[in-house]
């Protein structure tokens, strides 16, 4: 009777084990294959254009929701092909992408302390170039701690797989620059009806100041407040290049 007694409390402890023994294989075998696919995607991405982004499906569904018309505009453009822009982007957006790993350190401490003391109102980022091209390449459109600790790791990724100037190049390919519309190719098209190679200083700085969020404002009507980043912007690209790419 003991005997029985002793079998049967044996048997939740093995289950137990069994169980944890099957998480466990399961979580490496997890970790093990994220890992292969996201590393060889990556690499793939570093000769081939990515074909689209999880922004741009989000966008089109969000489109078709509230009953509007899909739209995705997007052409691929070597980094040669994109007049101006480069350097206006870097200019407005991330003028240390040249010098740092992936993070610039100094400007994460400098939103860090302003949302400190700013709490209750819009959250300053301190995302690089480069952290935004993780995340619209390789993400979700959404504000969380483990999208963002995804965006460290795909920012790590790139950094070390992909050269700055394949870094800039995707980015300029892939962001959103405007209803429906993603990279330098399409954006000057829809803005001003010439290629990316025919850009003007004016125009890519007019485009650059409306990255924040390219739904709300235009880069061929300007309202006051981006023209007055624009002119910001055109400024600053007369003393800064990008020939330490």
């Amino acid at each position: 009777m003991n005997q029985i007694k002793s079998e049967k409390n044996d048997k939740p402890e093995e289950i137990k084990k069994g169980f944890f023994s099957r998480a466990k294989k399961f979580a490496l075998k997890f970790m093990l294959w994220f890992f292969c696919i996201s590393i060889g995607l990556t690499i793939i991405y570093r000769w081939i254009p990515p074909p689209f982004t999880l922004l741009m499906i989000n966008k089109c569904i969000e489109q078709k929701m509230d009953g509007k018309e899909m739209t995705l505009k997007k052409d691929w453009v070597s980094l040669d092909e994109i007049a101006n822009l480069p350097q206006a982007v870097v200019t407005s957006e991330d003028q240390k992408f040249a010098e740092h790993f992936g993070f610039d350190v100094e400007a994460i401490e400098k939103a860090k302390k302003y949302n400190e003391k700013h709490k209750g109102k819009k959250m300053k980022g301190a995302s690089t170039i480069s952290q935004q091209t993780a995340k619209n390449v390789f993400l979700w459109p959404s504000r969380s701690w483990i999208r963002k600790g995804f965006e460290v790791y795909f920012t790590f990724l790139i950094e070390v797989l992909w050269s700055k100037e394949r870094i800039l190049e995707v980015y300029l390919n892939v962001i959103e620059m405007g209803p429906g519309i993603y990279g330098a190719q399409a954006a000057s098209q829809y803005y001003f009806n010439k290629s990316a190679s025919q850009l003007s200083k004016l125009e890519a700085a007019s485009i650059a100041a409306i990255l924040p969020n390219p739904v709300r404002w235009s880069a061929s009507k300007p309202t006051p407040y981006i023209k007055k980043k624009r002119a910001w912007i055109l400024r600053r690209m007369n003393t800064f290049h990008l020939d330490s790419l």
